[in-house]
C-alpha cells in the first residue's frame, strides 16, 4: 500500500492519511479469511475488475492509476489447491484467452521462485554475488540491491545486463519439494500443447509469492511488454493470520490489453472473408442466416467460437454486376445466395486473388472459407 499525509488541504483543516492500493491479491486473501471461506473445505475461484495505483514515472500502457481484471484460486490444501496442476489449469486457461481475443505473438515465460525455505538461501546467494559488482549497476538497480535484490533480475538496462546474467539462479536454490513441484506444472503444460519459454530472471515483486511465477507477453507493447502476470502465494494466508490456503492467481492490465489489442487489429487483413450477395430481396432474410452462421463458424478442433469469419452482406436489390464490383474492394470471395442455392445447398463461390469460380456445399463453405483465410491475397499487398 502506498501511504501518505495529503498536505494539499487548506491551511485550516486538519492533514488527512491516504492511502492507494497497489494490488488485489492481499486484499482477495484478507476477505477469504475474514469470510471464513476456509471453513467450506471448499476450492474457491475468485476474480475481480478495478482501480490500482503505482508510485513509478508513468510509460506507455503503465500509468499511475490502472485497472486490472484478475483471479484467485484459492483454498485449503485437501482442495487440490497447492497442486501443480492448478497453476497449469491457470496458464492453460490465459492462453486460451488469448486466442480467443484474436491476439497472436504472446511468450508464455515461466519460472519458479521457490518456498519460503528456498528463499532466504538465495537471496544469501544473490546478495554475495551483488556486492562486488553493485556500483557499476544503475541508480535503481543499486536501490533494490538493499530493499529487494530480486527485482535487480528485472532490470530493463542495456548496460546492466552483462553483469545480471552473470548473478545467481534461483532454480539452483530450489529444494526437491520446489523442483518437483514447476517440473510437474512443465509436464502438463506440455500435455497441453501450450508453449511457455523458461526464464530464470523472471521475479515477482512482492515477498509473498512462492514457486510457480508467470508472465504473458507481446512485442506490441515495446520495453514494458508485459500483458498480463501472476503466480503462486502459499503462505500469504497464515501471514495475514489466517488458516493455510495456498493459492495461486493472476492480473491483466485492462491497458495494455487494449494497447494490445489495438496493435493487433492494426496488422489484421483489411479484406472481409467472404461477401454474401443475396439473388433479389426475398433471399435477404437467408442471407443474414447464412452470415450469421459463418460469423459463428468453428475452427477445427476448436471448442470455442471463433472469433473468426468476417462477413460483408450484400441486398437483394443489387444487381449481381453491382455485388461484384462491391465484393472486389471487401473481400476475399463473393457468394452467391439465389433461389437454386437455397434449394440445392450448393453454393457459388468466387475466390478474388485466383478469379476461380467452385460450387461448394453449405455444410463445407465455413471451412473452405478458413482454409483461404491460410492462403494469402495477391490483392493485400
Amino acid at each position: 500500500m502506498y501511504t501518505w499525509e495529503d498536505r494539499a488541504r487548506a491551511q485550516s483543516e486538519k492533514n488527512q492519511s491516504l492511502t492507494l492500493r497497489p494490488e488485489n491479491t492481499a486484499g482477495v486473501v484478507r476477505a477469504y479469511i475474514e469470510h471464513q471461506l476456509g471453513e467450506t473445505g471448499q476450492l474457491h475461484k475468485l476474480f475481480y475488475i478495478g482501480p490500482q495505483f503505482r508510485r513509478e514515472r508513468p510509460q506507455k500502457g503503465r500509468y499511475r492509476q490502472f485497472f486490472q481484471i484478475g483471479a484467485e484460486v484459492i483454498g485449503p490444501p485437501h482442495s487440490g489447491s497447492e497442486s501443480p496442476l492448478r497453476d497449469a489449469e491457470i496458464l492453460e486457461m490465459l492462453a486460451s484467452l488469448l486466442d480467443s481475443l484474436g491476439i497472436t505473438g504472446w511468450t508464455l515465460r515461466l519460472n519458479s521462485v521457490g518456498s519460503a525455505a528456498d528463499r532466504p538461501v538465495y537471496l544469501a546467494r544473490l546478495r554475495d554475488a551483488l556486492a562486488p559488482v553493485v556500483g557499476q549497476l544503475c541508480a535503481d538497480c543499486q536501490r533494490r540491491a538493499v530493499t529487494n535484490p530480486l527485482r535487480v533480475l528485472d532490470c530493463k538496462v542495456p548496460g546492466d545486463q552483462p553483469l545480471i546474467e552473470t548473478l545467481p539462479r534461483i532454480a539452483d536454490s530450489l529444494d526437491e519439494s520446489s523442483r518437483a513441484h514447476f517440473n510437474a506444472v512443465c509436464a502438463a503444460l506440455d500435455a497441453a500443447a501450450v508453449p511457455y519459454t523458461l526464464d530464470h530472471r523472471l521475479v515477482r515483486g512482492l515477498d509473498y509469492y512462492t514457486r510457480t511465477t508467470f508472465e504473458f507477453t507481446h512485442g506490441g507493447l515495446g520495453a514494458q511488454n508485459a500483458l498480463l502476470g501472476g503466480g503462486r502465494y502459499d503462505g500469504l494466508s497464515e501471514s495475514l493470520g489466517g488458516p493455510r490456503a495456498p493459492g495461486i492467481g493472476f492480473a491483466i492490465g485492462q491497458d495494455r490489453l487494449i494497447l494490445t489489442l489495438e496493435a493487433q487489429q492494426k496488422s489484421l487483413p483489411t479484406r472481409a472473408d467472404a461477401f454474401i450477395a443475396p439473388i433479389g430481396d426475398a433471399q435477404n432474410p437467408a442471407a443474414l442466416a447464412l452470415a450469421r452462421e459463418l460469423r459463428r463458424a468453428l475452427l477445427p478442433g476448436a471448442d470455442t467460437v471463433d472469433n473468426g469469419l468476417r462477413i460483408e452482406l450484400g441486398d437483394g436489390s443489387f444487381r449481381v454486376r453491382k455485388s461484384m464490383e462491391i465484393a472486389d474492394k471487401l473481400a476475399r470471395h463473393i457468394v452467391l445466395l439465389g433461389e437454386d442455392e437455397l434449394q440445392s445447398g450448393i453454393l457459388t463461390v468466387k475466390n478474388f486473388s485466383t478469379g476461380q469460380q467452385t460450387k461448394i456445399s453449405r455444410d463445407a463453405l465455413a471451412a473452405h472459407l478458413l482454409a483461404g483465410r491460410a492462403r494469402p491475397n495477391i490483392k493485400e499487398g
